[in-house]
C-alpha cells in the first residue's frame, strides 16, 4: 500500500491532470477508507476519495471511475459521521447523483461495484427508506454478471439476515467462506475476514 501511494503521489506531480492517475488516486483512498476501523480515520479518508473521485469525473466526464468512487467516498464519510447526520446535511442527493451516474455508464465496473453500492444505500437507510428487497435485487445483478465477487454474497448475507432469513443468510455466507479469492485477492480475503462476524451472527440467529 505504501509503495503504490508513494509511485502513485510522484506520478501525480510530474502529471497533475492525467485522469488514469486521479481516478487511482480515488481508487486507492477508498481501499483505506473501506477498510478503516476508526471512525475519525475513515470520515478523512471518505472525504478525500469523494474530492478525488470529483476531479477524476471532471477530467473524464465519460468515463465512470471517477462518479464511481467518489459516490464510495459518500458513502464511507457517510457511515462514519452516521447516516442520519449524513441525510440531515444533505449528503444523500450528493450521493445517488453520483452513482446513478455510474449506473448508467458502467454499472458492471469493478464487479458489479455500482449496483454493490446501491444496494448497500438501500440496505444502511434508517427506517422507513430502508428496502431491503430493493438491496437483494441489485446484489442480484451484480452476482449474476459476477458469480466470483465475495462481497456481492457478503452483502447479500447481511441484508438476508436482517431481513428475518438466516437460512437464506446462511446459504450466502458460505459462498464466501467457499469462495476463490483468485479474482481480486486483496478483496477476497478482505472479505472473508470480515464474514467471520456475520458467520457468527448467522449462526446466534439460527440457534
Amino acid at each position: 500500500m505504501k509503495a503504490l501511494e508513494a509511485g502513485l503521489k510522484d506520478a501525480l506531480t510530474a502529471e497533475p491532470e492525467d485522469f488514469e492517475l486521479a481516478w487511482r488516486k480515488a481508487r486507492i483512498l477508498q481501499w483505506q477508507a473501506d477498510g478503516a476501523t476508526e471512525k475519525k480515520l475513515k470520515m478523512v479518508l471518505g472525504k478525500q476519495t469523494w474530492e478525488a473521485g470529483d476531479k477524476a469525473a471532471k477530467l473524464q466526464p465519460a468515463r465512470v471511475e471517477g462518479y464511481y468512487f467518489a459516490a464510495c467516498g459518500i458513502g464511507s464519510y457517510s457511515q462514519a459521521v452516521g447516516i442520519m447526520k449524513a441525510l440531515g446535511d444533505g449528503l444523500e442527493g450528493k450521493f445517488n447523483e453520483r452513482l446513478d451516474t455510474a449506473l448508467k455508464l458502467d454499472p458492471g465496473y469493478d464487479y458489479g461495484g455500482p449496483w454493490l453500492v446501491k444496494g448497500r444505500y438501500y440496505f444502511e437507510l434508517p427506517w422507513p427508506k430502508r428496502d431491503l428487497s430493493k438491496s437483494v435485487t441489485f446484489y442480484e445483478k451484480a452476482i449474476a454478471k459476477y458469480p466470483q465477487s465475495l462481497r456481492a454474497y457478503l452483502y447479500l448475507a447481511e441484508t438476508l439476515l436482517k431481513d428475518g432469513k438466516a437460512e437464506k443468510a446462511r446459504d450466502a455466507i458460505e459462498k464466501v467462506k467457499q469462495g476463490s479469492t483468485a479474482y481480486n485477492p486483496a478483496e477476497g480475503q478482505r472479505v472473508q475476514q470480515w464474514a467471520k462476524k456475520t458467520d457468527a451472527d448467522i449462526q446466534e440467529e439460527l440457534k
